[in-house]
């Protein structure tokens, strides 16, 4: 188990406690990546209770490289095993989550296996935001097509990404990627293009995080992202956000003029029910298949209700993405600043 960690104080607890009880675990690797916090310390006083959780303390990074996939390979290159588990220290992992997929990417004979984990939520703003970022992932990086062998489509989730140590090995590890922004998804296309088996799935039953406490850090961690995501191009971004204003933005708008024109006697009930109805149809059906696509992924089918919220906050991430990137502005993570870097 390996897990970057950079002020990770209110998270690094909890994460090391779901590890430790899951079968199969040879040991526990923090890696503190020149945390200002508590991290270490809080490291230090589990270490007596948990047999096999040690502490990697980074002094620098080196020029060229990202934090956490620094952080990631000097854990790798302390761990003994032979399958690797990288994880995030904002993850909990559900009881015998390993077990289960551990036994499963090997009977299956995968090298490479990720999770997009079910999200904990608790302000309005996660709940509108999140569902609707991963719904557009599911539909860039398809599940299926990450899994099919004859697919180029790759694809993996950093919160969780458990590899065979031979083929991490192989590929060079996350020194292959070491200036990536989106390490996890460069590292499984290193994987898949060198012929190993990937299987990504959707696991709320196995692993759940809660990726931002603030308002700020969700900002700032999706305009790291989804400009990357979207494969470095505006064409992506640009049907995402045409699309929301056609099926949700246009159709509501439709019925609120309309219902306001006839309710203020600009219009006559008679002329206005008939130009709402397609709108109010489109709307409900739009609704309809948004909850259901939710509810694939591990949300529950009631986030729908934050679904115009949510395209509309979802726009001004891709926006501010692709201009943070386009307009060669620097990239903010974890106190650092970074270039506008490449997947």
């Amino acid at each position: 188990m390996i897990i970057p960690a950079r002020n990770e104080e209110t998270n690094i607890a909890r994460v090391i406690h779901s590890l430790a009880a899951q079968q199969d675990v040879h040991e526990i690797l923090v890696v503190d990546d020149q945390s200002t916090d508590r991290t270490a310390c809080i490291v230090d006083k589990l270490k007596g209770d948990i047999l096999g959780l040690r502490i990697i303390c980074i002094e620098s990074l080196p020029p060229g490289w990202v934090g956490k996939t620094h952080a990631a390979a000097a854990g790798a290159k302390e761990a003994k095993g032979e399958w690797l588990l990288f994880t995030d220290a904002d993850t909990e992992h559900l009881p015998l989550s390993l077990h289960e997929l551990l036994g499963r990417a090997e009977r299956e004979q995968v090298d490479l296996l990720s999770l997009s984990p079910g999200q904990v939520m608790r302000t309005w703003w996660e709940k509108a935001t999140l569902p609707t970022v991963y719904v557009w992932l599911a539909k860039r990086f398809r599940f299926d097509e990450v899994n099919d062998p004859a697919s180029p489509v790759a694809a993996a989730n950093g919160q969780y990404i458990l590899v065979r140590r031979e083929t991490y090995d192989r590929v060079g590890g996350h020194e292959s990627v070491r200036d990536a922004m989106l390490e996890d998804v460069a590292l499984a296309r290193l994987v898949k293009s060198s012929g190993g088996r990937l299987l990504f799935l959707p696991g709320a039953s196995w692993v759940r995080t809660r990726m931002y406490g603030t308002f700020s850090g969700m900002w700032e961690g999706w305009t790291k992202n989804l400009y990357l995501l979207a494969g470095e191009r505006t064409g992506p971004l640009l049907k995402t956000m045409v699309t929301f204003c056609l099926l949700d933005y246009l159709p509501l708008g439709a019925v609120l003029v309309f219902g306001f024109a006839a309710a203020v006697d600009l219009m006559d009930w008679k002329l206005a029910v008939p130009l709402m109805l397609p709108g109010m149809f489109s709307f409900i059906l739009r609704g309809l298949r948004y909850s259901s696509a939710i509810a694939r992924l591990g949300f529950e089918p009631a986030l729908g209700d934050y679904r115009i919220p949510g395209s509309f906050l979802f726009s001004l991430l891709l926006l501010n993405s692709a201009w943070t990137y386009r307009r060669g502005h620097k990239v903010k993570w974890k106190g650092r600043t970074y270039p506008a870097g490449r997947v």
